[in-house]
């Protein structure tokens, strides 16, 4: 149980994306490739830890710079995953919708996506 409890009257964040609510920007979160994102999320940590104890090892740099290489690469293909859902979903109903918000605040997402 959460210490920290919506009022009565007002469903939480996660119920509301679990069951199709629109909120905030006026859609629904309804993701197909959570559960994709999440288990590339998963390796991409694991990875991550393992490079570090590779650090931690006194491992050649030239090994831990391939691997932190690696580590970089699953997360933009991650990224791209959910910019590919985010596009096939929010964005097509903030057009429909004439959104103009979400659009903006995608590109400016992007913009801090590909520093």
């Amino acid at each position: 149980m959460r210490e920290e409890q919506q009022p009565m009257n007002i469903p939480d964040h996660a119920y509301l994306h679990e069951h199709g609510i629109p909120h905030e920007h006026g859609h629904t979160h309804s993701h197909t490739q959570t559960r994709a994102v999440v288990n590339r999320l998963a390796r991409a940590i694991g990875h991550l830890e393992r490079v570090k104890a590779m650090v931690e090892e006194g491992r050649d740099c030239s090994e831990v710079l391939v691997q932190l290489s690696a580590v970089r690469s699953a997360l933009n293909n991650t990224g791209k995953v959910i910019l590919k859902d985010h596009l096939e979903h929010c964005i097509v109903d903030a057009m429909e919708t004439r959104d103009r918000a979400a659009i903006d605040e995608l590109n400016r997402a992007i913009e801090q996506f590909v520093k």
